[in-house]
């Protein structure tokens, strides 16, 4: 019985890091436009109440695809090794993901409504500031304004150069937010 209680929260541990994965890879598309079409189409499709469990099927018929079946065998079988978790993005909501020690999270007064896109902010400070997508710890976009957390030197590095700049029609407002 504790073996099972064991596979059940590695299969549940794998599946929430696995949803944290595809979240993560959603905000940082490179096309966000062929996300949009195909969330048209599905809202078209598929009535709203229905959409919940549209996307879990989805999921769940992801994962079957995914994972190896196993072969039967007379062989007995092994303790199941503990699955490597894929890195994600920290995230400042969660609370088992923690920002790194030195990080601190910026706050940018445009988003979503600006057509601002999480792909297009990482370059763009990338760009900007000289750093590496793995300097930047998280991106969060929302409609009017947009978080970003990175070290503290780059997010010095960031408000000196970004305050002022234009982005998507818009004058940047950078600050330190007061969400840490």
């Amino acid at each position: 019985m504790s073996n099972e209680t064991n596979s059940t929260q590695e299969d549940r541990e794998l599946i929430e890091s696995t949803i944290q994965l595809l979240v993560t890879k959603v905000h940082t598309d490179s096309d966000p436009e062929e996300l949009e079409a195909l969330a048209k189409t599905i809202k078209k499709q598929v009535p709203f109440f229905t959409r919940r469990y549209f996307t879990a099927y989805l999921f769940r018929e992801i994962l079957k695809a995914n994972t190896p079946t196993p072969k039967k065998t007379a062989a007995p079988k092994k303790a199941p090794s503990p699955q490597k978790s894929v890195p994600v993005q920290p995230r400042r909501g969660s609370q088992n993901r923690p920002l790194p020690e030195g990080a601190r999270t910026l706050y940018l007064n445009i988003g979503k409504m600006k057509r601002l896109y999480a792909k297009e902010l990482s370059e763009l400070l990338q760009r900007e500031l000289g750093i590496k997508r793995e300097d930047i710890f998280s991106l969060r976009i929302h409609d009017k304004y947009s978080f970003v957390s990175m070290s503290e030197e780059h997010c010095e590095q960031a408000i000196s150069k970004l305050n002022g700049m234009d982005i998507k029609g818009r004058t940047a407002s950078v600050s330190y937010s007061n969400r840490e």
